[in-house]
């Protein structure tokens, strides 16, 4: 899959946890009350995450991200045998602050100077999304911020990627997707996105349908993909 050029873009929307912000960040920051489990604790902290995202969405039993973030957190240090009140307080306020990616705002600030919309449409919960931004410093150079609790239903559930169409006024197809998960990409190309996988880690490809119109490495490709170069 090649990074090739898309015609007649007047949008890029983000995902936000792992495309704009580093999701293994908290536990990075607490490696020094972690030692050698800080890795696997933000790796299963992360499954954990995601995969109570699509039970709750099939079961029909929403709660926000904040409740899922903290429900995955517990899984995650209760499988490394690890009972502290104070670390996973810790863990859970580093959450709201992530690293953004070193690119991200440098990139945004790009699309905003060629004349795009820019937007975050995320799973992550109104409060969450807010400090996010806030800690990056890119509210600025964002038109729009969606979280999921506007539909009440997790990502992948078409009704998600729709926002996109209704807040900023143009449809998928004009508008580029960017998502460093695969099934995240996969979804927003069934809806009719056109697609950036950011594959930072050189993962393998999915084996599901609507694959991803482009795949590069990392944010800083995708101004001259859409025409903003």
């Amino acid at each position: 899959m090649t990074a090739q050029g898309f015609d007649d873009i007047g949008a890029c929307v983000f995902d936000a946890y792992g495309t704009l912000f580093d999701v293994d960040a908290a536990a990075r920051h607490c490696r020094s009350e972690l030692g050698d489990k800080w890795q696997p604790l933000a790796e299963t902290w992360r499954l954990k995450q995601l995969q109570y995202t699509w039970l709750r969405s099939v079961m029909g039993r929403h709660v926000d991200f904040w409740r899922v973030t903290g429900d995955a957190l517990d899984y995650a240090m209760d499988s490394l045998g690890l009972d502290d009140d104070a670390l996973r307080d810790r863990l859970m306020d580093l959450y709201l602050a992530l690293d953004a990616y070193p690119e991200a705002k440098g990139v945004l600030a790009q699309l905003k100077s060629a004349g795009m919309k820019t937007a975050i449409l995320s799973n992550g919960a109104p409060d969450m999304l807010e400090a996010a931004v806030s800690n990056a410093d890119i509210a600025g150079l964002l038109d729009a911020v969606l979280s999921v609790e506007e539909v009440g239903v997790f990502k992948p559930h078409p009704s998600v990627y729709r926002m996109g169409e209704d807040r900023l006024g143009l449809p998928a197809g004009r508008m580029s997707f960017q998502s460093s998960n695969a099934w995240d990409a996969a979804a927003a190309s069934a809806f009719g996105y056109h697609v950036i996988w950011v594959n930072r880690f050189g993962q393998a490809r999915e084996r599901i349908p609507d694959p991803p119109h482009a795949e590069i490495e990392t944010l800083e490709e995708l101004p001259g993909i859409v025409g903003a170069g």
